[in-house]
């Protein structure tokens, strides 16, 4: 029963891991681009909600509506002012840019928060810690497991039932087809960030009322969820999800049955094999090209 009860953590903390690997996965698809600046942008949303609950004593629902509207405005930022001007650029020179802006994230949350961890208040979810047989399950990752169903729900809603997500559909298999029927490939290059900057302050807020926030600290956590997104492949969402629950099952399993640090370094060794056995995941595509 020991190793069923890691399991089942291991699948409610993959749900984290694959909304961060979704987030990552959306920039991709629509601009080719690779965000390197996910983990601050993670910490820096849950921080701000952070802010509203305890700095300024907003009740939660009001604290995430603040949060989400933060990201808004952030991620709408992020693509007008430091990714639009460099369209056309080599791909190398953007990457860079989403270096630097983890950098600049680092430092404006260092300068706001300073460098020590801080955490949500202990009664911010309500709930019990339920208990069936010899299985635990705390709160606070019953109802991250349920966030996380709910906010996957209305993404698929979004993709296959709106007209800017059906246009981001478009847009993120081909850049030039879709301009030339009319789409404004900018437009849903902002989108694209609003809604991964989105959930990934949602992850952040998770992952903070969980293990606490800080800014040098939340963005490596973060960096658990790129293994998930090689696993299934940068252009899958579905791949995505499932790389997520799939890691988090993973290092939870072996980090509770071998060793805790083994078990946060088995996401990357699996990360390698993955690069070696099928470079573009178990969902991605295999372009070939001909010359």
């Amino acid at each position: 029963m020991l190793i069923l009860q890691f399991v089942i953590s291991g699948l409610l903390i993959g749900g984290v891991y694959a909304l961060i690997a979704v987030s990552s996965v959306l920039i991709y698809k629509s601009t080719r681009i690779f965000n390197f600046a996910v983990g601050e942008l993670l910490a820096l949303g849950g921080l701000v909600c952070y802010s509203f609950v305890v700095w300024w004593g907003f009740p939660l629902w009001l604290s995430l509506l603040g949060a989400m509207a933060m990201a808004i405005i952030i991620g709408g930022s992020i693509e007008r002012l430091f990714l639009r001007p460099l369209l056309g650029q080599p791909i190398l020179t953007i990457i860079m840019a989403t270096l630097a802006l983890s950098s600049f994230l680092t430092g404006l949350m260092l300068i706001i928060w300073s460098g020590y961890t801080v955490s949500f208040p202990a009664d911010l979810l309500p709930g019990k810690t339920i208990v069936v047989g010899d299985i635990v399950i705390s709160p606070e990752l019953l109802w991250a497991l349920v966030i996380v169903i709910v906010a996957f729900a209305i993404l698929a809603y979004f993709f296959m039932k709106t007209n800017t997500g059906l246009k981001m559909r478009a847009v993120s298999e081909d850049h030039e087809l879709s301009m030339s029927v009319g789409i404004n490939i900018t437009f849903i290059f902002a989108i694209a960030w609003i809604i991964a900057v989105m959930l990934g302050t949602l992850s952040g807020i998770l992952l903070g009322n969980r293990i606490g926030l800080a800014p040098t600290i939340t963005p490596l956590v973060a960096l658990r969820a790129f293994p998930a997104v090689i696993f299934g492949g940068l252009e899958s969402i579905v791949g995505a999800v499932i790389g997520g629950l799939t890691i988090g099952i993973i290092e939870n399993v072996v980090g509770g049955m071998i060793d805790r640090t083994f078990g946060e370094a088995t996401a990357y060794i699996i990360l390698l094999l993955v690069l070696i056995i099928r470079p573009q995941g178990l969902f991605g595509l295999k372009r070939i090209e001909r010359v």
